[in-house]
Order: C-alpha cells, then sequence, then structure tokens
C-alpha cells in the first residue's frame, strides 16, 4: 500500500508540475485576454477543449459549446479555476434549430464576441463510414462540419462586429477534395472519407469567401489544418493510429486566435504554424460564389443582394 501511495503521489506531482508548464508557456508567448469573450464550437472534449483551457488562462470568458452537460461543466470548472471564467451552451448540430438556439442564447447573453473557433466536427469513421442524415434532411457530415457553422457565423457577425477587431477561425484540414455542386450531399456516391474531404474544403471556401464580404470590418477569417491525426475521439473512429499530439494542435490554433503577428490579416489558409496552400477550388471566386448560394438556401438564409 506505501509503494502504491508513492507512486500516486510521484503521478500527481508529475501531472501538477506538467499543467504549471503550460499554464507559465500560455502565459508568457500571448498576450492577455482579459475582457474578450470567445466561443469555441466542440469545446468539450479534444483540441477545442484543450484551446478553451488555454484561452481562460489568459483570462478570457469562454462560452464552451457542446452535447454533452457533464463534460461541458467540468470544462466550465476548470476555466473557472483559472484566470479567466466560462460558461456553458449545449446544442446539437445535427439539428440547424439547436444552432440558431445557441445563436439566440448567446447573443441574449453577450454584445459583444472577441473570438468564434469554429471546432465541433464529425471525421470519415462516423457512423463507421456509413452515409447518414440529419435533422434537417441533409448529409451529417456535411451539415455538422460545414453548414451548422455557417449558419452560427452568421447569426454572430453582429456581435463579432460589435466586438472588432475580431477574429474568426474555421478548424480544417489538409485533407481536402473538390466539392461536386452536382451531389452536394454524395445521394449516388457516398464514402466517409469522400463527405469528410468536401466538408473541410467548404471550410476553407467558406473562410475565403466571408474574408472578402468582411473587408473594412476588422473583422478577420482565417482557417488552418492544425495537425496531422491528433489524438482526439475523431481521430480514435478512424483506422490507424494517431501521428500528433492534441497540444500540437493547440499551438497552432492558439497562434491564429490570439497571435498579435495575425492582426489584420485575413482570408488565409495555415498548415499548423505556417501559411499553405489548399485544394485549387477553393480559390476559384466562381466556386466559392456557388458554394455560398447554396449553403444559404439549404439553410434558409437571405439571399446575397447583387
Amino acid at each position: 500500500m506505501k509503494i502504491l501511495n508513492n507512486s500516486l503521489i510521484t503521478l500527481i506531482v508529475i501531472i501538477s508540475s506538467y499543467a504549471s508548464q503550460i499554464n507559465a508557456q500560455v502565459n508568457s508567448d500571448y498576450p492577455s485576454m482579459d475582457g474578450k469573450t470567445v466561443l469555441i464550437t466542440g469545446s468539450t472534449d479534444g483540441l477545442g477543449r484543450e484551446v478553451a483551457i488555454r484561452l481562460g488562462m489568459l483570462g478570457a470568458h469562454v462560452l464552451v459549446h457542446g452535447r454533452n452537460a457533464q463534460r461541458g461543466a467540468e470544462v466550465v470548472e476548470k476555466i473557472n479555476n483559472s484566470a479567466g471564467s466560462a460558461q456553458f451552451y449545449q446544442a446539437d448540430f445535427g439539428s440547424l434549430n439547436n444552432v440558431r438556439e445557441l445563436a439566440n442564447n448567446v447573443k441574449r447573453d453577450h454584445q459583444k464576441l472577441h473570438i468564434l473557433i469554429n471546432n465541433a466536427g464529425l471525421g470519415s469513421g462516423f457512423a463507421g463510414g456509413q452515409r447518414r442524415v440529419s435533422q434537417d434532411g441533409y448529409e451529417m457530415v456535411l451539415q455538422v462540419n460545414y453548414l451548422a457553422h455557417y449558419l452560427l457565423t452568421d447569426l454572430l457577425l453582429p456581435l463579432l462586429k460589435d466586438g472588432a477587431p475580431s477574429r474568426i477561425i474555421n478548424v480544417a484540414s489538409r485533407a481536402q477534395s473538390p466539392v461536386n455542386f452536382g451531389d452536394i450531399m454524395l445521394e449516388n456516391y457516398f464514402s466517409g472519407r469522400a463527405t469528410y474531404h468536401r466538408s473541410k474544403l467548404a471550410q476553407v471556401m467558406h473562410a475565403f469567401h466571408y474574408s472578402e464580404l468582411l473587408q473594412g470590418t476588422q473583422v478577420t477569417f482565417n482557417t488552418l489544418h492544425p495537425a496531422s491525426m491528433m489524438d482526439t475521439t475523431m481521430v480514435a473512429q478512424m483506422p490507424g493510429p494517431a501521428r500528433t499530439t492534441v497540444d500540437e494542435g493547440a499551438r497552432a490554433l492558439m497562434m491564429l486566435a490570439v497571435s498579435p503577428a495575425l492582426v489584420g490579416r485575413s482570408g488565409l489558409y495555415f498548415v499548423g504554424h505556417n501559411e499553405g496552400r489548399a485544394n485549387d477550388q477553393a480559390y476559384d471566386s466562381v466556386a466559392r460564389a456557388e458554394l455560398d448560394k447554396i449553403a444559404r438556401e439549404l439553410i434558409k438564409l437571405p439571399a446575397r443582394e447583387n
């Protein structure tokens, strides 16, 4: 029993030491976030959780989002015990009505938003790679990864403009393939990889298109591939082992969220810490406009005026 107790004490010391190192590093690498409000979708687990905690360490008020209230409460408690503060918002992105309710609740509680990180997502291993349809009748991976975040971003733009200078970040992936406008929901041909790759390119196109529309507002919109095959729940659903850590992805995402080097820079795609090149379709302005038009029709937002 004495040996067991000693081992437990040693483990606690190691964990505490690591947490202290992370805390010190975060606080020294980035500016204070006191007075800033941040919403991170999918922040009860994995990458979103880690970044929520790190932003809390910097003093931010973090709006934690997820489906699981218990996990949400745990993240909120951890942030509230640090330099920051937090509150939990529950919403399932498999329902666009849930997304609208989330946006309404955030607007009810807050007058400004300084950072929106669109992080929640489903991977190619979702539902064992089988096609699933959302409550709204749309292919589930495309809805959660792209359509839900498109809707949330659009509804929260007034708060982001009031909080300017502010930042929007889409957490995408370098696993991308062109969107097929003739089969947007992959009804004729489906694979888990195909829907994931297309949804991630759609996120990049979303950021590129909006960055142009937001010129002059001091709201920037960038996107990134944080790291390859991180040790997350999403990756655990896929074949093959994890190749990188959540810490690696969190460092890249934190850079986009708070680094002074990104002030005023918009419409960029990053691979980790470096600017990268997305799939060619992302640089096709006609394709971006077509995807934007389709998205607005699907989620019942007013068409843009020409």
